[in-house]
């Protein structure tokens, strides 16, 4: 019997309601050995160090193809490459040729924050199935826009929120639920991670002829730099960065709502902080805490990128870990990066076990064709990283408020007390004026319209900016 194309999509129409996932129409279908050919844009620490091995690694996964602006980096990766695996890639300046290439499979997509939402809306229009790293968007409204491309393309879009495949996690989740431990009553995530000051030059910062650099700012605005560094840094500067809250903390939220079973927005969120000490060119905070008051339980984030003190070395930490997410219950808690259990009285009660491959995972769905079985599809990927902007908003249409005016902000909610309390006193123990911290409004959130509720500077930001010819494309009157 002929089955048409009309007939296959009226199937798998029929199987995608199950789902709760947008009709997925491969444009290829993968035999079990058959080559997944891919290209990696964005040739830093993740790109370079995570994707290329983590793709090339997996049996009938070939990487073909490398992309960076920056031509210095991109020769380094293909002799790197070449080195290790004994054959050569394709290289490009600029993605768009890379991604036009018919033989391209997937990519993998290692950008700064900055670049992901355009490159990976590019690569959906060119049919690449794309698996994009954390956080998914610069901009919320940004993030949505990658949905719609995935669904309106009809491609597998992964976001690198790699916990979401460690399986440790997923169990002590799973045991969690069970209860346990009774009620979940609010969950405190962290990242003490040190970070030095990104410098504060007098004059702009020389940028190397290997760099194209509009390609390289791409969305951003094309200005001056005036810190030491030109790439890694760029995270802790708005116009290309999300500071660590959204950098490291999309990860510790995204698990955070996993646990509670929040599949999209806090009710309203608050935070508080500033960029102290180091007196440089970049400007998101390195201390920061940040409410999130989700129905079913809140989550509070805490930022210290400053050591425990003036002079210190070490590090702060939260019940002896330096970035984690640790979720207290009714009758005890657990360590969801460290896998532990506890019970009211701190006696250890289970242990979790088990990793996980993202990069897996993302090519195991490739090859079936099954969304489906992501871990971290776009759309999950999104509201994540969109949880983290709206606490980082806050802070960013906040002002300079007295100590006593931040004790009033925070007073009557008693764990929100408890963490402005360790944010004074990290604040003091560095001589520093907790008098000199931003405060950040409460932000009632619009879930049906992902924005601030009455609140026109809050969205200016939730939208963002572009740099033409760089524009992230409306694609809301074209998604599934």
């Amino acid at each position: 019997m002929k089955v048409t194309r009309r007939k296959m999509i009226q199937g798998l129409a029929a199987l995608s309601s199950g789902w709760g996932l947008p009709l997925f129409v491969p444009s290829k279908l993968f035999g079990a050995n058959e080559q997944i050919r891919v290209g990696i844009v964005g040739l830093g620490g993740r790109g370079a160090g995570a994707h290329i091995p983590g793709f090339q690694n997996q049996p009938h996964v070939r990487v073909v193809a490398i992309c960076d602006p920056d031509r210095q980096r991109l020769t380094r990766a293909a002799q790197s490459f070449q080195a290790r695996y004994g054959y050569e890639v394709d290289q490009y300046v600029d993605m768009r040729p890379m991604f036009a290439r018919k033989d391209l499979d997937c990519i993998g997509n290692a950008t700064q924050n900055y670049w992901h939402g355009l490159s990976t809306i590019w690569a959906c229009q060119a049919g690449k199935h794309v698996y994009v790293e954390k956080p998914l968007a610069h901009y919320i409204w940004e993030g949505r826009q990658m949905v719609h491309a995935a669904r309106r393309y009809g491609r597998i879009v992964q976001c690198g929120t790699q916990r979401r495949s460690q399986q440790s996690i997923a169990e002590a989740i799973r045991w969690i639920r069970e209860g346990h431990l009774g009620p979940i009553q609010y969950i405190v995530a962290f990242a003490n991670k040190p970070r030095r000051s990104c410098g504060k030059r007098e004059t702009p910062l020389p940028i190397p002829p290997t760099l194209d650099y509009d390609l390289w700012c791409g969305p951003a605005q094309m200005v001056p730099i005036y810190r030491e560094n030109l790439q890694y840094d760029c995270s802790f500067d708005w116009n290309t960065g999300d500071g660590e809250s959204c950098n490291q903390g999309v990860h510790e939220i995204d698990v955070a709502r996993w646990c509670l079973g929040e599949e999209r927005y806090p009710r309203r969120v608050m935070s508080i902080g500033g960029r102290f000490v180091f007196n440089d060119a970049c400007n998101t905070p390195n201390t920061q805490i940040i409410y999130y008051d989700f129905a079913t339980a809140p989550v509070l984030y805490e930022v210290h990128n400053l050591p425990v003190a003036k002079g210190a070395s070490e590090m702060p930490n939260y019940r002896g870990e330096a970035v984690g997410v640790i979720v207290e219950c009714e009758g005890g808690s657990v360590s969801l990066y460290r896998g532990i259990a506890w019970d009211r009285e701190g006696k250890e009660l289970v242990r979790f076990a088990g990793g996980g491959d993202h990069f897996v995972n993302f090519t195991e769905a490739v090859r079936s064709g099954r969304p489906e079985i992501l871990k971290a599809d776009v759309e999950v990927g999104h509201y994540s990283t969109a949880v983290c902007h709206f606490g980082n908003i806050s802070y960013r249409v906040g002002r300079v408020a007295s100590e006593a005016e931040q004790r009033a902000a925070v007073a009557g909610i008693p764990h929100w007390e408890e963490m402005y309390e360790r944010f004074v006193a990290h604040l003091k123990a560095h001589e520093v004026d907790p008098g000199s911290a931003t405060l950040g409004p409460w932000l009632e959130i619009d879930a049906e319209k992902e924005q601030v509720r009455d609140h026109e500077e809050a969205n200016r930001i939730v939208r963002g900016w572009y740099r033409p010819p760089y524009e992230v494309p409306d694609l809301s009157a074209c998604s599934a």
